[in-house]
């Protein structure tokens, strides 16, 4: 029986030194968080073939929260790093890393939310990302812009994210429903 479970590890601009496992495979992460423009993070494979090493990857803003799940459903962990600037808006982006067959280890590619009509229509950041049950979902408050400025809506938009295959035997997060509710 394979158990998916997900732990969050939290910190805004806190150094990241942190294991994520389902049974005995997974990844550490690490990472100084000093930098809200560049950070290296540093991330090694737990459990995997002895192919597998441990890698960095630059990262522009911080690490706030890393999650591990079977994203693509294959059995084996993936996980993401949520990562924000440090500028006000907090627009995140997610940097999510699969394993292949716990041999080597694959991007999973966030698009960009304002390459997306739907989706950018309001959007001015305040990103809240989580996992649940092999879904990424994005939740954002929604904005109207006058000559005045922005002014909040009122309302939320939650987004749903899948990992399907991509081009070049890439993977990548696709959204499979968003919809907008009122915020209490």
């Amino acid at each position: 029986v394979f158990c998916i479970g997900a732990f969050a590890v939290h910190g805004q601009s806190r150094r990241i030194d942190t294991t994520l496992k389902i049974g005995k495979v997974g990844y550490r992460i690490t990472c100084s968080n000093r930098n809200p423009e560049k950070n290296d993070a540093t991330i090694n494979p737990i459990g995997f073939e002895n192919q597998a090493r441990e890698f960095s990857i630059e990262i522009k803003g911080r690490i706030k929260k890393a999650e591990i799940d079977d994203l693509n459903n294959d059995g084996f962990p993936d996980v993401v790093l949520y990562v924000f600037p440090g500028d006000s808006l907090q627009k995140g982006t997610v940097i999510g890393i699969s394993s292949d067959k716990n041999q080597s280890v694959n991007p999973i590619i966030l698009p960009d939310v304002l390459d997306d009509q739907k989706l950018r229509e309001g959007y001015r950041g305040f990103d809240d990302f989580n996992l649940m049950e092999g879904t990424l979902m994005r939740r954002y408050p929604l904005y109207v812009t006058d000559s005045l400025g922005a002014h909040p809506t009122g309302k939320m938009r939650q987004v749903l994210y899948r990992v399907v295959p991509g081009e070049r035997n890439m993977l990548k997060f696709k959204v499979i429903r968003s919809y907008e509710y009122t915020k209490q």
